[in-house]
């Protein structure tokens, strides 16, 4: 147990990371933030599904109160 360091020898412990690391960590937030936003738009402009089942001779669908 002597050999494992302690949180004051690590260089990331208590706000003193590198800058490096912290523009690697902006740098994947922002990376799945544009991805996420991609994939929504292309999911809201390119989901054309015809949700009509019936053609105007046959519609279908029963769409009178009775039974």
């Amino acid at each position: 147990m002597q050999n494992e360091p302690s949180l004051e020898q690590i260089d990331d412990y208590s706000g003193h990371e590198s800058k490096e690391k912290k523009n690697t960590v902006r740098l994947v937030v922002l990376l799945c933030i544009v991805v996420g936003a991609l994939y929504g738009f292309a999911k809201y402009n390119f989901n054309s599904v015809d949700d009509y089942i019936g053609t105007k001779q046959d519609p279908g669908l029963n769409t009178s109160k009775s039974f």
